[in-house]
């Protein structure tokens, strides 16, 4: 460490060390310090001179402890931390509510933040909305907080985007709202190249370019809902399933990414479209527990039977009678 460093920053960074690594011995100490074990001792004392108790124990379960009680000084975060502790929570508790313990605590977090950090991060927790999550997909934090800047100013923007197929291209859009589905975070967007709907994975947004031009987002607009509709629709295989049931009882379970879903004469049709037959088969049909048939869409019928002679195969068949 420079020799130019004070006394009093390595002594509040060897309360920092003692605070993250309680059982620190002092040749510990004096390794993350830079010093001598010596001079580590010494910092120790400047705390204790401070009035902030540290005990020291020897043996290997030894070291040195900060006191119950220790007043320690304000957590800060930068920027990007801040971002980041935003995006875990929505990540992992996405039904936080405006009573809910969790979000009540992030409140209190992004309240006491510094003006400069704390802009961004209230302004992530505002403008993104959140699906139940199931898997992990963490964007960068720099990019969704151009975003989402975006977003809370309502102005358009420029984003570089990268598709699965590995092509990039640049697209102007509105940003409506940023979405965190099951662990993917969307961009609901108004396309103008395409002059549609469209929702962009954040995580393949590589640059976000701001513009002067201003938008108005629909009235009314639900991102959450919206994005659910647009993910079920424009997908290259079509699905047409006919259920036995009731619309009020086969509506529950069946979500808006799965298609439009509408009475019929005898029951319930749903009509959309897909990009994995199989998940939709396995995942989404699988779990309706009412008599359905799947009039439309070849990919989806080979995908249930499928399933279906992966499910027979998986019971073997009764013995047969004894005769009397």
């Amino acid at each position: 460490m420079p020799s130019e460093i004070s006394p009093t920053a390595r002594a509040l960074r060897a309360l920092e060390v003692l605070q993250t690594r309680p059982g620190t011995t002092a040749n510990e100490l004096a390794d993350r310090l830079g010093v001598t074990e010596r001079a580590a001792r010494r910092y120790v004392e400047i705390l204790r001179e401070a009035g902030i108790p540290v005990s020291s124990a020897r043996g290997p379960h030894g070291g040195y402890r900060l006191g119950r009680g220790t007043r320690l000084p304000p957590v800060t975060f930068t920027q990007t931390e801040a971002l980041g502790l935003v995006m875990a929570v929505l990540d992992g508790h996405p039904d936080a509510g405006g009573d809910d313990l969790v979000d009540t605590a992030l409140g209190k977090v992004i309240r006491a933040l510094p003006e400069d950090v704390g802009r961004q991060a209230a302004a992530l927790r505002e403008h993104a909305s959140a699906a139940p999550d199931r898997f992990a997909a963490r964007p960068d934090t720099t990019v969704t907080s151009e975003l989402v800047a975006a977003i809370a100013a309502r102005r358009r923007v420029l984003v570089t985007y990268r598709g699965e197929s590995g092509s990039e291209w640049v697209a102007e859009v509105d940003p409506w709202a940023v979405v965190v589905r099951y662990g993917r975070w969307y961009l609901l967007c108004h396309s103008h190249r395409a002059d549609a709907t469209r929702t962009y994975r954040v995580d393949r947004v590589h640059a976000v370019e701001h513009t002067d031009q201003g938008f108005a987002p629909p009235d009314g607009l639900d991102p959450v809902a919206a994005l659910e509709e647009h993910l079920g629709t424009g997908w290259q295989f079509t699905t047409r399933v006919v259920f036995d049931a009731p619309l009020a009882d086969v509506a529950p379970w069946v979500g808006a990414q799965m298609g439009r879903l509408e009475a019929a004469d005898d029951g319930c049709v749903l009509v959309g479209s897909t990009r994995n037959p199989a998940m939709y088969a396995q995942e989404w049909l699988a779990s309706v527990p009412y008599p359905f048939r799947v009039e439309g869409g070849p990919e989806l019928q080979e995908a249930v039977r499928a399933l279906a002679r992966r499910f027979a195969a998986a019971v073997p068949d009764p013995p047969g009678l004894l005769e009397p």
